[in-house]
């Protein structure tokens, strides 16, 4: 499996969204020998789920992003926002799979254990489930205790393949809750801000390039992974399907 790393852009959150669609796509026609696991620390973004779009307290959440610092952007796969910041983790996967759609359950279990155990081997007491008032809710998060979210993950269908992402908060919780609160309030879904956790804070002793390798190594052990570079096709595919993934607040209300 092909490990590609690193952002595309040096600060364009919403081109990073769409490269991430544009390797999934890319393994939906090509097969197995394209699957992929891209790994990359963002520029700070808010990635609004599609159905975040819909709701009537969006352009307010798109604008309190822009007031922060932050640009909010729509991602591909499913759920709620996710606030990110320079030092958080993304990784997406994307994998052939005629059965992507009897899997989702079972993935979401599988890469929540395995996600766990590399925070467990950290030092971090680390389980699987819901925090209550989190962020991007759901059955499958990878907290601390089970008190603080660290990990959410979610997923993407396509015909043939599927995209697993997970988003791992390093650090920045102090900067991330006060942002989620004003989106949240917007979007007017509970949230409470005392459920975002950090890996930082849960294992002060571990750097962000630790915990990256660590990350790594445990998808390594399991698939395999081959470095490799972007691909031109999937890059100017990307770049052609970008305002799919644009979250200006005058975009919605026309």
């Amino acid at each position: 499996m092909e490990l590609i790393r690193g952002r595309v852009a040096e600060a364009d959150p919403a081109l990073e969204m769409s490269t991430s669609h544009a390797l999934l796509r890319r393994t939906s026609r090509g097969g197995p020998q394209h699957d992929a696991l891209r790994i990359f620390r963002p520029t700070p973004m808010v990635a609004f789920g599609r159905s975040d779009a819909n709701r009537p307290g969006f352009p307010s959440a798109a604008a309190a992003c822009h007031d922060a610092g932050f640009t909010p952007v729509i991602r591909s796969a499913g759920g709620r926002a996710v606030a990110c910041s320079s030092a958080t983790l993304i990784l997406d996967h994307v994998q052939h799979d005629p059965g992507a759609q009897a899997g989702m359950t079972a993935r979401f279990e599988d890469f929540g254990a395995l996600l766990a155990g590399v925070l467990r081997d950290l030092g971090i007491e680390s389980q699987v489930g819901e925090v209550p008032g989190e962020f991007c809710p759901g059955a499958h998060s990878v907290s601390a205790r089970g008190e603080v979210k660290l990990v959410g993950t979610a997923q993407r269908i396509v015909r043939d393949a599927w995209l697993f992402s997970s988003v791992v908060i390093f650090d920045d919780a102090l900067l991330l809750a006060p942002l989620l609160t004003t989106v949240y309030d917007a979007l007017g879904i509970r949230f409470d801000p005392a459920s975002v956790g950090s890996v930082a804070s849960e294992a002060p002793s571990v750097s962000i390039d630790l915990l990256e390798a660590a990350l790594t190594a445990a998808y390594d052990e399991r698939f395999g992974l081959v470095e490799a570079d972007w691909e031109s096709a999937v890059l100017d595919e990307a770049k052609a399907t970008v305002a799919d993934h644009l979250a200006e607040p005058q975009a919605t209300e026309r």
